[in-house]
């Protein structure tokens, strides 16, 4: 197998490049961006039939010496046939196959609807300089007709965008009750916590809330924590265990707004069931919300909502918005699983820089952000992003 490394400026120059020199059997193994351009490896004479005649006879080979005994113990070789050295060139040859196959269809949708379509095309490319997912892209561009100029089809895709932000059935700062802040580590669910009592005491007055910490993994997390309730002058108990925070709660029953601070933890931590045990009290309905990091990339930011959906949050919180340079990824995580948005966070401040989350301001805030931003997105990661979205329909 003959295997090439190309450079261009871009991907379709390169893939240009490909096909010129290596005709249009060539295999895609790979691309990456790189300073000035792009890179792509290919490779041309792929024989299938010799790959097929090696994969089957490894495969007799191993079905021959699949089990051994060694007197008392057995083993299969089932694993050691899935790592065979042809199985695996054959997984790589289908992916890089498959890989080539949806950039062409890529490059055929975007060619085909920018054509038919330069205004739908143009709005696509806005939407992404927002952050917004590809799938969602796509799903707005639908729903929108073809015939309207650039500027009514955006105000028509905030307008859809909008709409698709889903907001809280309960207002924390009206309705009280015990919530607890969930998250992962650095997303300021303690100061999240300082600012939603201290807002609920100005309305309420500082004897109708406590804060609560079952945070027993970060340093200093206790007495950060006291430091906010001397300030706010609210009691600050700690709960180790389920039985513990049930203890506390019940203690706590004269209080209309009580806040539990939670451990911050990776979203791949084992310890995030023990987290989800503490908080299953059978005494009181404990409302969950997750904190959410609008620095966080959209692919970081699903992981996120997936790992903590263990929990069966309520809705959630967006936080460092005056760090972020896209709230996309947010509005599109957030959308794609439900997931009301109550608040969001611009600062340090307590307890100021907290916000009521309104959707259409949150699109505002998201085009402000953008615009501010002023992201560059090429045409060529545009044809990618949507034109996969249309390439995926057909594997």
């Amino acid at each position: 197998m003959n295997i090439k490394r190309y450079f261009a400026p871009n991907i379709r120059q390169a893939i240009n490049k490909v096909r010129a020199e290596l005709g249009p059997d060539a295999v895609i193994l790979s691309n990456q961006r790189i300073n000035g351009g792009v890179e792509i490896v290919a490779a041309i004479d792929f024989d299938e039939k010799m790959l097929t005649e090696d994969l089957y006879k490894n495969t007799k080979d191993n079905e021959i010496v699949s089990e051994a005994s060694d007197g008392n113990n057995s083993y299969k070789r089932e694993d050691y046939w899935s790592q065979e050295p042809t199985l695996v060139e054959m997984r790589g040859e289908l992916q890089s196959l498959r890989f080539m196959l949806e950039n062409q269809l890529s490059g055929l949708a975007w060619g085909d609807m920018a054509r038919r379509s330069p205004n739908r095309a143009e709005l696509i490319q806005r939407l992404m300089k927002m952050g917004i997912s590809s799938s969602l892209c796509k799903e707005i561009s639908d729903e929108l007709s073809g015939d309207l100029d650039v500027g009514n089809l955006w105000h028509q895709a905030m307008g859809n965008l909008a709409k698709r932000i889903i907001s809280p059935q309960y207002e924390i700062l009206d309705q009280g009750g015990v919530v607890a802040l969930i998250g992962p580590t650095g997303v300021g669910k303690t100061t999240t916590a300082a600012k939603i009592a201290a807002r609920y005491s100005l309305r309420h007055g500082n004897r109708n809330v406590a804060l609560v910490t079952i945070d027993n993994y970060r340093v200093g997390a206790h007495e950060q924590l006291r430091t906010y309730g001397r300030i706010l002058d609210v009691p600050v108990k700690v709960a180790t265990s389920k039985e513990e925070l049930g203890k506390v709660l019940e203690d706590l029953l004269d209080r209309s707004l009580i806040i539990i601070d939670t451990a911050g933890m990776s979203q791949h931590d084992e310890k995030l069931l023990q987290q989800k045990n503490i908080l299953e009290s059978n005494t009181m309905n404990i409302r969950k919300m997750l904190l959410l990091s609008t620095t966080t990339r959209l692919s970081g930011m699903e992981d996120v909502v997936q790992a903590f959906s263990v929990f069966e949050p309520n809705g959630c919180i967006l936080t460092k918005l005056d760090e972020s340079t896209s709230l996309g990824g947010a509005i599109s995580a957030t959308t794609s699983h439900s997931l009301p948005i109550a608040y969001v966070c611009d600062g340090q401040r307590v307890p100021e820089d907290i916000h009521v989350a309104r959707p259409h301001t949150l699109i505002n805030r998201s085009v402000e952000i953008m615009e501010r931003a002023e992201s560059v997105l090429d045409e060529d990661m545009a044809q990618m992003n949507y034109g996969k979205e249309v390439a995926n329909a057909y594997f």
